[in-house]
């Protein structure tokens, strides 16, 4: 891998790092304003056993959540066939299962451990991507579980969970303490008292930060995954093409950067069309670029027209 492309990797992991260290100690101060030192360790073994079991839910019960089913290997021989040899290639011990969501949507989503992964991809993203396309967006996902992302992601959503929990209690017992605090019988910290207020917020945007951190890194993961950077760079610009044609909201009406769980689509599109020049592609396209509506499976249930 060029060294340019792996500087990338580190810098991503340090700011993933950084923001991560700045939402423990985001919520360890508003915890420590609250109910001080004792109150802090119980705090942190609470959120310790939390993160611990929103990672250890089933893949089977997560996708039932999204209806979603199981695309057995003889229901979809050569997507199937993808996902085995990106595994292999990803050198992961045990291959994703594989899951099919029928919705018009352009969508797909890993979830699940190392040990029970899983990724669901949609009927309008197998409808409206070629299969080179599909493929890049299937390293993306498999990138996602090779990173731990979704653990990642279940210990965030915990800190700023607790985060939240904790100012919405401080401002509770700041209003309801208030006539104590005019008649000067009660004394609060400012810096307490702003802390309660700007830390729901300050959570949510480094998590954000967070989320749009680790889609870079898996966009680069996915470029070495296929060899091909271009085969996620046109899912993207396809993806990107059909929300805007389908937006209900002007195209000039975009949401904040850093209001976002992605990173801006030309930013994305951007750099992986730079990686291009530094792979070569490592997918056989011709062996699978006609699986699309050769399975049994989605003839016989009515999802291809």
């Amino acid at each position: 891998m060029p060294k340019r492309i792996q500087k990338q990797k580190n810098q991503n992991v340090l700011r993933t790092l950084a923001l991560l260290i700045g939402m423990f100690a985001l919520l360890f101060a508003v915890g420590y304003s609250l109910i001080g030192t004792r109150g802090m360790i119980w705090m942190g073994i609470m959120g310790s056993i939390l993160a611990f079991f929103s990672t250890q839910i089933p893949t089977e019960n997560i996708m039932r959540l999204y209806r979603a089913r199981l695309l057995q290997f003889h229901q979809a021989p050569y997507l199937n066939r993808i996902v085995e040899e990106l595994a292999q290639k990803a050198e992961l011990n045990i291959v994703p299962k594989l899951y099919y969501i029928p919705s018009n949507s352009i969508n797909a989503f890993a979830t699940g451990r190392q040990k029970d992964p899983g990724i669901a991809v949609t009927y309008g993203l197998l409808r409206q991507l070629s299969a080179k396309e599909v493929s890049g967006v299937l390293a993306h996902e498999m990138s996602h579980i090779i990173h731990h992302d979704m653990q990642l992601k279940g210990l965030t959503n915990v800190l700023g969970r607790m985060t939240r929990t904790f100012s919405l209690v401080g401002q509770v017992l700041l209003l309801v303490n208030f006539p104590l605090i005019l008649m000067g019988e009660e004394t609060f910290s400012w810096l307490g008292i702003f802390l309660m207020i700007v830390a729901p917020t300050l959570s949510t945007l480094m998590m954000l930060a967070i989320s749009r951190t680790r889609e870079f890194d898996a966009d680069l993961e996915a470029a070495k995954l296929t060899g091909d950077p271009n085969s996620l760079a046109d899912a993207l610009l396809k993806l990107d093409y059909v929300n805007r044609a389908s937006a209900m909201r002007p195209l000039t009406h975009k949401v904040p950067r850093w209001m976002s769980t992605h990173p801006e689509m030309e930013t994305r599109i951007k750099r992986l069309r730079a990686l291009a020049p530094h792979y070569q592609p490592q997918i056989r396209w011709k062996s699978i670029d006609r699986f699309l509506g050769q399975s049994p499976f989605f003839r016989q249930t009515g999802f291809w027209i």
